[in-house]
């Protein structure tokens, strides 16, 4: 299931190397330097080059949900791109937001007097632009599946966590991961409709989309509660030295001992306590591939939050750790994916310069993410017929010609400007926030 049906489901209602950060990332301006309690070095080119990379990727691997082929019975290398990309990618996505955060809160010392109240502004303002750009896109044939707006809710959220050493962070992202799928559990399944009725009714965003605040905390495909998780992971990130060597080395055990525990232990869990057989009978549409073209498709799968419709949500979904499920195993295994990825890049960078100039193209596109995302959702809008309502329009060959023509953009405009389309409007709209005394 993808991302864009899977957000029908989930909610009951009948760049160059030197580049600076793109805007869903951006390198804030230089505090004035009596605001700040300590001042902090530069960061090295590797390292923001490494998560501009990893940004890139992580938009290629939504490119791949949105206009990927669909799986076949036979699988292939196909399908299994298809699922790691599905949930992961965004989950990446999240985790980068997290470090972007501190790109503009401070890196290793938090910003405190006034460079601090600035610093807040700027992500207040990008949160409520965020928002609005979101809930429109959102009111397209693309519904839940648009990122955006939830990234909106996600910087708020984050405002209290700002100025928290990477430790702190550390331990609220392990209480997050471990607590809030239970509790998310637990409330989607008082939820009925009446009462989601009630709330959407006096909703102002919920009236002009499909993405109401129920969905953004709740429901959505990204509901806050469960994914702050990956937010607050990445924050963790920003906070710690990825040029020290002995961080490079915690961190090279933490990813994939992360990702052997998530995934092992909740494929040994289900099957231990016959978990696994049940979600198979409570969802057998997932075995036919030809069901995911079926926009009348019963709910059931995990390719959502657990519980995330109406009506009995299945417990066993909390030993699952299927993309979107959004169970403390989903967490674990997708954070694990996200530091391995952002560490491995980042050491690439470092360790083997001559990547930089061939990897250049597509570190360009990670520098204005924001424009290249919602390019993609506004390209695929302009297909004729039901190829604009993905994922109907599905197909290999579509997501090289996506990839392909993204890289091709970005290389061509950072040519003239220094930052992408959309990055250009949200730096001026946060230059407003020089106005805070």
């Amino acid at each position: 299931m993808t991302d864009v049906e899977s957000a029908k489901k989930a909610h009951p209602r009948p760049a160059p190397a030197l580049a600076p950060a793109p805007a869903l990332a951006p390198a804030p301006a230089p505090a004035p330097e009596a605001a700040t309690t300590a001042t902090e070095r530069p960061a090295p080119m590797a390292r923001l080059v490494g998560v501009d990379l990893a940004r890139a990727l992580a938009v290629f691997g939504m490119f791949a949900v949105h206009v990927g082929p669909f799986p076949t019975p036979g699988g292939g290398v196909g399908d299994w791109f298809l699922g790691l990309a599905s949930g992961r990618a965004s989950a990446l996505f999240a985790t980068l937001a997290g470090f972007s955060l501190m790109l503009i809160a401070g890196r290793r010392e938090p910003r405190t007097g006034l460079a601090g109240r600035q610093a807040k502004a700027r992500i207040v303002i990008r949160a409520v632009i965020l928002l609005v750009l979101g809930t429109a896109l959102a009111m397209t044939s693309f519904g839940g599946a648009v990122i955006l707006s939830f990234y909106g809710v996600y910087f708020l959220l984050a405002l209290p966590l700002l100025r928290l050493r990477a430790r702190t962070l550390a331990i609220i992202a392990v209480a997050l991961a471990v607590v809030t799928p239970q509790v998310a559990f637990g409330l989607r399944a008082l939820l009925t409709e009446p009462i989601v009725n009630t709330i959407d009714t006096y909703d102002p965003i919920a009236r002009i989309s499909d993405v109401g605040v129920l969905d953004l905390l709740l429901t959505g495909l990204y509901p806050a509660i469960t994914w702050m998780t990956f937010v607050v992971t990445g924050m963790t990130l920003g906070r710690l030295d990825l040029t020290s060597g002995a961080v490079r080395r915690r961190l090279a055990v933490v990813g994939p001992a992360l990702i052997a525990f998530g995934y092992g232990v909740s494929w040994l869990a289900l099957r231990l306590s016959g978990g696994a057989q049940k979600i198979v009978v409570r969802s057998p549409e997932m075995k036919d591939p030809g069901a995911m073209k079926d926009p009348g498709m019963t709910s059931g799968s995990f390719d959502m939050p657990v519980g995330g419709g109406l009506g009995s949500p299945e417990a066993w979904g909390l030993l699952a750790a299927e993309p979107h499920s959004g169970s403390t195993f989903d967490l674990i295994g997708s954070i694990g994916i996200a530091i391995t990825v952002l560490l491995c890049l980042t050491v690439a960078m470092d360790r083997l310069p001559w990547l930089r100039r061939p990897a250049t193209p597509i570190i360009t596109v990670g520098t204005m993410s924001l424009t290249i995302y919602v390019g993609h959702i506004l390209a695929i809008l302009a297909q004729p017929g039901e190829a604009a309502a993905p994922p109907q329009s599905a197909s290999a060959a579509l997501l090289l010609w996506f990839v392909l023509g993204a890289i091709l953009f970005a290389v061509i405009w950072s040519r003239f400007f220094r930052r992408g389309p959309l990055e250009y409007l949200l730096n001026g709209a946060t230059k407003l926030a020089n106005s805070v005394r």
